[in-house]
């Protein structure tokens, strides 16, 4: 499966369990598109790993974290007034929302290994 928004990044700790994450920031016009992502890998996980999630420390195969969150960017331009030497600001209409999906998978080595040949991460 080729995913466009969703880039996992691998980290193991000391006990040999594997973390994907995932951070998305797209337009409002893109985030369906996110969604749709996340909604298929989580599904892929679950018909592969059904039943064996629950956190790791409790015996489970995999576990996951999804979140999800708008921020807005408002710009000020700044005028710097050469003969007092002062500088205004003057604030501008926040611009388009830019909407943040993050998804985090852990697992053990086995969960690790099929999620990577899945999803081609490193």
């Amino acid at each position: 499966m080729r995913l466009n928004y969703l880039d996992f990044d691998y980290s193991e700790d000391a006990d040999g369990v594997g973390t994907f994450d995932a951070l998305a920031a797209t337009t409002p016009a893109q985030h369906a598109t996110v969604l749709t992502e996340v909604a298929a890998v989580l599904k892929w996980v679950q018909d592969t790993f059904k039943g064996q999630r629950a956190p790791l420390e409790e015996g489970g195969e995999w576990d996951y974290d999804l979140q999800s969150w708008r921020e807005f960017s408002v710009a000020d331009i700044l005028y710097f007034d050469d003969n007092s030497g002062e500088l205004s600001v003057q604030p501008q209409p926040a611009g388009a929302a830019r909407h943040m999906v993050s998804v985090s998978f852990t697992g053990t080595s086995g969960f690790c290994e099929a999620f990577r040949e899945r999803f081609q991460t490193s």
